[in-house]
């Protein structure tokens, strides 16, 4: 008995760590999240808050900037993931064959991941610069009309689509890797002695054999897609007309730029129930194709 309540204490103490890392930056932010959606706090007058309620969290439903930042979240994971996965598997299936100067190819297609988001929207933005530009310059080679780019409400969140995905895509390529290395080779070679060709290999054993590696990428892509921020806020702040304003960034710019802390904070609780319910959802979907 003695022994079983020392193996117990013992793995409540190897335990003890995470639990207090999941207090301090995940439960507590969280409560105290809650806690000032319920106030008018200001963070240059935090003596002079006052409990409001639920008036903030009515006022998101009437905020236009928040309901467009809703849309255009919603755009940009509709296309950011069927066009970075199918990014990612095509790049996976290039490096997973053996051919000459494989792993340059590999540091090639991972290169964008290692640098970091910033720098990356630094250096997009001098490409499709609409004036002088090097995207709109090759355009003129070919003789295709100067585009507006990031200055267009209608063309703004389409380049910040495609630059995520062309800048994430080699991590969830390593994934996919792995996961197409993991496929028994026997299984090709037996599909080969009866003849199929190389799309029925890859129809009827490459993609059910990545099932488990594509459900775990689409959940980390979703929850990645709907943390948008960095690209918004360094490209575009947002515009033009808040046609790139994402959820997350307005919660930063509300609550740190215009110091309306309380009115943030019921914007983060909404969303981040938004986010919770969209990933059990999905993989709610995901675990009955699975079956």
């Amino acid at each position: 008995m003695k022994n079983k309540v020392l193996r117990n204490q013992i793995g409540w103490l190897f335990v003890l760590p995470a639990i207090l890392l999941l207090l301090i930056f995940l439960i507590i932010p969280f409560a105290m999240s809650i806690s000032y959606s319920l106030t008018d706090y200001n963070i240059l007058n935090p003596d002079a808050k006052k409990f409001v309620g639920l008036a903030n969290y009515i006022q998101t439903f009437k905020d236009g900037i928040f309901l467009q930042s809703l849309k255009n979240i919603a755009q940009f994971v509709v296309f950011i993931i069927p066009i970075q996965l199918g990014l990612a598997l095509g790049l996976a299936l290039i490096v997973n064959k053996k051919r000459p100067f494989n792993l340059f190819y590999k540091i090639a297609f991972f290169a964008p991941v290692v640098v970091s988001l910033t720098v990356t929207s630094v250096l997009w933005l001098y490409i499709v610069n609409p004036d002088q530009g090097l995207l709109n310059s090759l355009l003129k080679i070919i003789h295709v009309a100067p585009q507006p780019f990031l200055t267009s409400a209608k063309q703004a969140m389409y380049v910040i689509i495609g630059i995520s995905a062309w800048q994430g895509a080699g991590y969830q390529m390593l994934i996919f890797l792995a996961g197409l290395q993991d496929i028994p080779e026997s299984l090709y070679e037996a599909a080969e002695l009866d003849g199929a060709s190389k799309w029925k290999k890859f129809l009827y054993i490459t993609l059910p054999g990545l099932k488990p590696t594509t459900v775990m990428i689409l959940t980390t892509t979703l929850i990645s897609a709907l943390n948008l921020m960095t690209q918004s806020m360094v490209m575009t702040q947002g515009g033009p007309e808040y046609s790139t304003m994402t959820p997350i960034y307005y919660i930063y710019r509300t609550g740190f730029t215009d110091r309306q802390l309380g009115y943030a904070s019921a914007v983060s609780v909404i969303y981040g129930l938004i986010i919770i319910v969209l990933t059990v959802v999905q993989r709610r979907i995901t675990n009955r194709k699975e079956k």
